[in-house]
């Protein structure tokens, strides 16, 4: 709904499929998860620059470059 309302480069639309991905990831579910973790990040990366906070979310976490397990 994010991307309907904001537009398929807003910062709020990254965060969305952020969000979603890290659910994926979550449920085990890493090929799906990455495409939207890298999308994200070229998204806030374009609109925000990359050393904004908000870009640093979009960026992996070392402790769930495999299955996330918490």
């Amino acid at each position: 709904m994010r991307e309907k309302a904001f537009g398929p480069e807003h910062p709020l639309t990254a965060t969305s499929l952020n969000n979603l991905a890290i659910l994926l990831k979550h449920q085990g579910d890493l090929a799906a998860a990455r495409p939207l973790l890298e999308r994200a990040l070229a998204m806030r990366e374009k609109a925000l620059g990359p050393e904004h906070p908000d870009t640093a979310q979009s960026l992996p976490s070392p402790s769930c470059l495999g299955p996330c397990t918490h």
